[in-house]
């Protein structure tokens, strides 16, 4: 089981700007893919952005432009970059990782966007 942490989240007017961070409890390139995922409540979690171990990445039509995903391999870390928020990017984001057929999620960090 892959253990997650994510952090970053908080309160932010629209138009600004955070950066979302996740730990992984192992190395991520034995990680077959990473992702965001954000969810409110009452509604289905959304996959926001993936990347893969090869490092090819995905950012969902909603976001595209605003979010950006990275990685820093040396420290185990994934990153959303999110730029331009606005009040529907309201919502507690999850970081996962799928691993030999396996997903785990974190526990989530809260975005709120405040008009």
């Amino acid at each position: 089981q892959v253990q997650l942490v994510e952090s970053g989240g908080g309160l932010v007017q629209a138009g600004g700007s955070l950066r979302l961070s996740c730990v992984a409890s192992e190395s991520i390139i034995s990680i077959d893919n990473m992702a965001w995922y954000r969810q409110v409540p009452g509604q289905q979690r959304e996959l926001v952005a993936s990347i893969t171990s090869g490092g090819n990445t995905y950012v969902s039509d909603s976001v595209r432009g605003r979010f950006t995903i990275s990685r820093d391999i040396d420290k185990n870390t994934l990153y959303l970059q999110m730029i331009s928020l606005n009040v529907e990017d309201t919502a507690t984001y999850y970081c996962f990782a799928e691993k030999n057929y396996r997903g785990d999620y974190g526990r989530g960090t809260q975005v709120t966007v405040s008009s």
